[in-house]
């Protein structure tokens, strides 16, 4: 018989701490429990940002955890020879397989946008059986023509607003009937035209849910945090000394006032739960029809794993790889998890390797914690790191971290 160990999913493993106390434990069992569905329709992590910092180029081999499948694909339109897309959430492995297979096999660009920016269309339906579902993996078609917990056929999230799913929608969705309750539109900072009349909304309208009683009470449980996908062991990097609830109002006041409404896609998913339907509403690179054919065209250079990053890195030869994106994996990691994986990528990569990851709170969590004789090879772009966390438009992390290898 298989040790507990041995025997439990993944993405226990991964989150559950060694160590940790009983409270802790349990927490962390909770969130690796919610999170082997889905929790990113939309990845929230701004692809722009990414491959200015990665500097894609025709011949770059990358590996990068796959989450929703939005910054995998946005990837294409940098020209990489190859992408490994990788996650341990079946959800999202099923959802990135979707998305390349859509992109693919649906007949243009007019349903491929309607599939995933709009995704409220029963001819979404239609047009998966018609045009997707034979080209998927008998794996991948069962979990999407399957049920969710709540008994939904998972594709009639295409037909009622799969952005509106997933653990990432339902903490929206609970935000803005919390908003509601207190008498406050979210939505309407959508409708400023200028960054000053934004600032103005938010300080008026938008701010003062924070300050409320209840709302400092709730996002002071870790487990409130569950749906941003923050596990338990990252609550506390991320509100470091302060009330988690100020914390989450600079994010939001960073997403609010710093980048204008009309160019960030991000605002728009919190404040509406979906994207804009105008023509100029701004949309994720793989969704935005000048780029549509370069993603068809290289959407066949992806390969989706069902995998443990540092393992599958173990499987690889030495020097095949040049690009990493970490997202925030690291935040959840041991210092043994993190020496693991470090020793893999510095084996498996080529000169001028690139690594990208974010952290909850602002500095890196590498100094210290992983072995200098590693850390060393690799020079970290402090100044540029500070950019680009400054122009991330998602606004969640505390901090965007560039390492290259020196």
């Amino acid at each position: 018989m298989a040790k507990p160990e041995q025997a439990s999913h993944p993405l226990t493993r991964s989150v559950v701490r060694k160590g940790a106390g009983m409270a802790n434990k349990l927490l962390d069992h909770a969130f690796a429990f919610a999170f082997r569905g889905l929790v990113y329709a939309q990845i929230w992590e701004d692809p722009e940002v990414d491959m200015e910092a990665l500097q894609i180029t025709p011949d770059s081999r990358l590996i990068a955890i796959a989450s929703g499948g939005c910054n995998v694909l946005s990837y294409l339109v940098a020209n990489p020879a190859a992408i490994t897309a990788i996650d341990l959430n079946t959800a999202h492995i099923a959802l990135n397989k979707l998305k390349i297979a859509s992109a693919r096999h649906l007949p243009g660009y007019a349903q491929f946008r309607r599939f995933f920016a709009e995704a409220d269309s029963a001819t979404n339906v239609a047009a998966y059986h018609d045009y997707v579902a034979p080209h998927l993996d008998e794996t991948t078609r069962r979990y999407w023509e399957g049920r969710d917990v709540m008994f939904r056929r998972r594709i009639g999230g295409f037909q009622k607003g799969i952005y509106k799913r997933g653990l990432l929608g339902g903490f929206i969705g609970v935000a803005h009937l919390l908003a509601k309750a207190y008498r406050i539109d979210l939505g309407v900072i959508l409708s400023a035209t200028t960054i000053e009349e934004q600032r103005r909304l938010f300080e008026e309208e938008l701010a003062p849910v924070f300050d409320k009683k209840f709302v400092r009470w709730l996002t002071d449980q870790p487990a409130s945090l569950f749906g941003l996908g923050i596990p338990p062991a990252q609550f506390d990097a991320l509100a470091g000394d302060q009330p988690m609830a100020q914390v989450l109002r600079r994010r939001l006041e960073k997403l609010a006032c710093d980048f204008a409404v009309n160019d960030n896609y991000f605002a728009w998913q919190a404040f509406s739960r979906g994207y804009g339907r105008a023509a100029d509403c701004p949309l994720p690179p793989y969704l935005q029809e000048a780029n549509w054919q370069a993603v068809r065209d290289r959407a066949d250079r992806v390969d989706v794993r069902h995998a443990n990053l540092t393992e599958h890195l173990a499987t690889l030869p030495a020097g095949s790889l040049d690009r990493y994106v970490l997202l925030d994996a690291q935040d959840w990691m041991t210092d043994d998890q993190l020496n693991a994986l470090w020793r893999e990528i510095t084996r498996t990569a080529r000169p001028g390797s690139r690594v990208l990851f974010r952290t909850a709170a602002e500095p890196s969590l590498l100094p210290g914690r992983v072995a200098d004789e590693v850390l060393r090879q690799w020079n970290y772009h402090a100044a540029a790191s500070l950019d680009y966390t400054a122009r991330d438009r998602s606004s969640i992390y505390g901090g965007v971290h560039l390492y290259e290898l020196a």
